[in-house]
């Protein structure tokens, strides 16, 4: 279940104030908090996309929002995981159809080859209130990453008025209060899980580099 699978995920985190009003929320709301009406307040799975040297971040022109910001949506029934979800909203807001998270495992070691499937990594927590344009008062955004290739093609979304791809240390004007911290805390910890992945598996990828 989401629910399950995403509680396990918050209780492998460090303790945080972040961590713990996230799993009171859960705890509190149960199932009803991932989905779309579950009520005015509900969990959304984001992901940040970065090229393959973590220099540059693939951002989207957010419609209603009117800022540049990471891929993400709303949980679907058709999702098994909140990181499904992720996955799932930046491939359709990206134009990338194979784009895959990060994970602890890399995707191209089968699950004979290994103990354990892949599994991707939670990388951001993000409680964000919203404005009168949009139908909910706030989102729980749960963040994942992925690494693509700057040259593979890119298309926008009906949710976004336009794709981009920034340097990280020259991100556009328009973007929500505190993204820049949050999108080097992320990229941080993406470049700390890919070292640590080759060290654990020499010649593999943290994740499939789409060309």
């Amino acid at each position: 279940m989401p629910l399950e699978n995403l509680l396990i995920s918050l209780r492998a985190l460090p303790e945080s104030g972040p961590r713990d009003e996230y799993l009171r929320f859960l705890n509190e709301t149960g199932d009803a908090a991932l989905r779309r009406d579950g009520g005015p307040e509900h969990v959304t799975g984001s992901c940040f996309v970065f090229s393959p040297g973590f220099d540059r971040v693939l951002l989207c022109f957010h419609r209603k929002g009117q800022f540049w910001v990471q891929f993400g949506g709303h949980l679907e029934p058709q999702d098994a995981t909140v990181a499904e979800a992720a996955q799932r909203e930046a491939r359709e807001e990206s134009g990338i159809n194979d784009l895959t998270l990060l994970s602890t495992v890399p995707p191209s070691v089968s699950a004979s080859e290994t103990s354990s499937a892949p599994s991707p990594v939670l990388m951001d927590l993000d409680l964000h209130r919203l404005n009168a344009g949009f139908s909910c008062s706030a989102h729980w955004d749960v963040g994942y990453a992925a690494a693509v290739s700057p040259d593979a093609a890119v298309s926008v979304s009906e949710e976004s008025e336009d794709v981009r791809w920034f340097p990280v240390d020259n991100l556009p004007a328009q973007v929500p209060a505190g993204f820049g911290a949050r999108l080097e805390h992320v990229r941080r910890r993406a470049m700390s899980l890919q070292h640590r992945n080759t060290e654990a598996c020499p010649g593999g990828e943290v994740a499939r580099v789409v060309p």
